[in-house]
């Protein structure tokens, strides 16, 4: 599956969950796996309403890693 085929099938996914890091006055990020070999992320104050961005799994983990590390820190 291509990076647009991923695209379209992680819009019209199920399976959204909140992070558990979101407060309930602010939003946050909503995040789904509910299409294989893919990560759907969306903005939870949007919802369905949300652009999709998709990852594959390995750039999810990169992401998740380079967060951790403190990669992104501005």
């Amino acid at each position: 599956m291509n990076h647009d085929d991923a695209l379209a099938a992680l819009q019209r996914a199920g399976g959204w969950r909140k992070s558990s890091r979101s407060e309930p006055q602010n939003g946050c990020v909503e995040i789904t796996a509910d299409v294989p070999g893919w990560v759907g992320v969306r903005d939870s104050k949007l919802g369905a309403n949300s652009p999709v961005l998709a990852f594959t799994h390995r750039e999810w983990h990169a992401m998740l890693t380079g967060a951790r590390d403190g990669e992104f820190d501005i």
